[in-house]
């Protein structure tokens, strides 16, 4: 295990549970440089842990926890694809979607919580990326939050 699947098992989001794949897409697809990462909703291994809207059903500090397991989601998926997250040079972007209530305007601060992690486990530097944070009237499986990233290999 890298460096960094060590920090992101320090964090509380050990290898071991991550999502498992299925046969209808990748969850991981490299096109040269470039790493595309399908969303992730909040599963821990196969269970999901947040469902609902944001701040009604969610409160905004949950949900931003559920984000950070997205991302951990993610960067699980990727050390799986790739053998390790040693071999990404950095995050590029990161795309969360919010199931909001209709007049949330603070996706923003739920998509800190994937943002945050990812900082931790690549540092300001390599970590430090593009974002952009949606609000839904809905997601998959009532999930409330979903996140997506593109990275680029070393």
């Amino acid at each position: 295990m890298g460096e960094r699947e060590e920090k992101l098992a320090s964090l509380g989001y050990p290898m071991e549970r991550r999502v498992p794949e299925n046969n209808i897409i990748d969850q991981v697809a490299i096109l040269g440089q470039t790493i595309y990462a399908s969303g992730m909703v909040p599963f821990d291994k196969d269970v999901l842990t947040s469902k609902g809207k944001v701040p009604s059903e969610v409160s905004v500090e949950d949900a931003a926890k559920a984000a950070a397991l997205c991302a951990a989601n993610v960067l699980r998926a990727v050390s799986a694809k790739l053998g390790g997250l040693d071999k990404v040079l950095r995050v590029v972007r990161i795309t969360g979607y919010v199931n909001t209530d209709p007049t949330f305007a603070d996706c923003h601060l739920v998509i800190n919580g994937a943002t945050t992690l990812v900082k931790q486990v690549f540092g300001d530097e390599a970590g430090r990326h593009a974002r952009t944070a949606l609000g839904m009237a809905q997601l998959p499986l009532g999930t409330s939050v979903e996140v997506e990233m593109i990275l680029q290999l070393k």
